[in-house]
């Protein structure tokens, strides 16, 4: 790859002082809108938000969902389906609404039909009010959203609970609850697995804080409902024990992998079981996955391996822990692309991640060619640095 010795910019280094970072030329990745055959492939996309509209702290953020849906639309493009309303949207307190969640997901939904492109859609517990509901009242929360989603014609991701996990004293309270949301479900839906390295608040979650404990429980909830599930999100960062899992689960429910770090071999598999993918980091480095999807469709195993492995610096930077601030990466990268024209997440939580995080995340994306327009990206790196001082 090329260099372009005319856009360069200074950047700080780890540790004090700075080097001249010169960009690359971008790589032009094909256009691939079919979905990819050999395994199912869906991004959780990330959310625009209208950073010139007014609003007050704890109510709704405003979203630009022209510029939210365009890049739905990019994602289409190279044959990388949505996961919708999905953790990387800011889903939760200080971010998106269930009000606005259900506007994102009748968007997205309509805009992946539109391009006969793979959706699924989360469905969870977010709109409770009462400080502690009980489990009937999760439950019914649970089947508004499942039913809103299959309205718009999707399947659902069925998410992990706040709710949930403060009202179960046991694991049968967690098997109960996802029977009987799962009994209603008209087209097989994904259960998200979300462990703590994503969500401490979720320590506890299936009723155990023993990993190994919890796995018991998954399996034996996939077991019982095996007919109304089309695969587990697994969410922990543990490449051997998604392994494990894997080769537990009954025949015909699939892993989905949410494995930022170690996802090429999981997604390759073993021979006898591979994952499918639910990936936040797909959000940005959808040309160079869509371009190793593309080579596993046709027979070429060792070409997917070395593309997609070309991509894991720079995934492992944007989720380094604390691994929820990942999100910052996503939109801090569709920013320098030229997706969206700020750097304002929906939370308002840009500044989770230190100058110096992004700028080894800019230099890891370069060096993958996936900035379309360098000078742009080097004009909006140096404006932040700016900001920060660092001129």
């Amino acid at each position: 790859m090329t260099t372009l010795t005319s856009t360069g910019l200074v950047l700080p280094v780890s540790g004090g002082g700075t080097k001249r970072h010169v960009l690359h030329e971008p790589v032009d990745y094909p256009r691939h809108p079919a979905p990819f055959t050999s395994r199912t492939v869906l991004a959780a996309a990330h959310v625009v938000a209208d950073a010139r509209a007014d609003y007050q702290p704890g109510h709704a953020p405003p979203v630009d969902w022209e510029a939210t849906i365009a890049f739905r639309k990019h994602l289409f493009s190279y044959g990388i389906g949505i996961a919708e309303g999905m953790d990387t949207t800011e889903r939760g307190p200080g971010g998106l609404q269930w009000p606005q969640a259900k506007e994102l997901i009748r968007l997205g939904v309509a805009a992946a039909r539109e391009a006969g492109a793979a959706c699924v859609a989360g469905a969870g517990t977010d709109q409770l009010t009462s400080v502690n509901p009980s489990l009937a009242e999760i439950v019914e929360a649970y089947l508004e959203q499942l039913e809103f989603v299959q309205a718009q014609g999707s399947a659902a991701v069925i998410r992990a609970s706040h709710a949930l996990v403060g009202a179960a004293k046991t694991e049968d309270d967690y098997l109960s609850v996802y029977r009987d949301v799962l009994a209603k479900a008209d087209k097989p839906a994904i259960v998200h697995w979300l462990g703590t390295g994503f969500d401490p608040t979720l320590a506890g979650y299936w009723g155990h804080t023993d990993v190994r404990a919890a796995m018991d429980v998954v399996v034996r909830m996939a077991q019982e409902n095996a007919e109304h599930l089309d695969g587990i999100k697994f969410s922990l960062l543990d490449e051997e024990l998604e392994k494990e899992f894997r080769r537990r689960l009954p025949a015909g429910v699939k892993v989905f992998t949410g494995d930022d770090y170690g996802y090429t071999g999981l997604l390759l598999g073993d021979g006898e079981h591979h994952s499918h993918g639910l990936l936040g980091v797909l959000d940005p480095i959808a040309p160079i996955a869509s371009a190793g999807f593309a080579a596993l469709d046709a027979g070429d195993e060792a070409g997917f391996a070395e593309t997609m492995n070309r991509s894991i610096p720079m995934a492992v930077k944007m989720f380094e822990p604390p691994a929820d601030r990942y999100k910052v990466g996503t939109v801090f990268v569709a920013w320098l692309s030229g997706h969206q024209d700020h750097f304002r997440m929906v939370t308002g939580r840009e500044g989770m991640r230190s100058l110096q995080h992004l700028s080894d995340l800019f230099v890891l994306t370069d060096e993958l060619g996936l900035f379309p327009d360098p000078e742009l990206a080097a004009h909006r790196m140096r404006l932040l640095l700016a900001a920060g001082g660092i001129e």
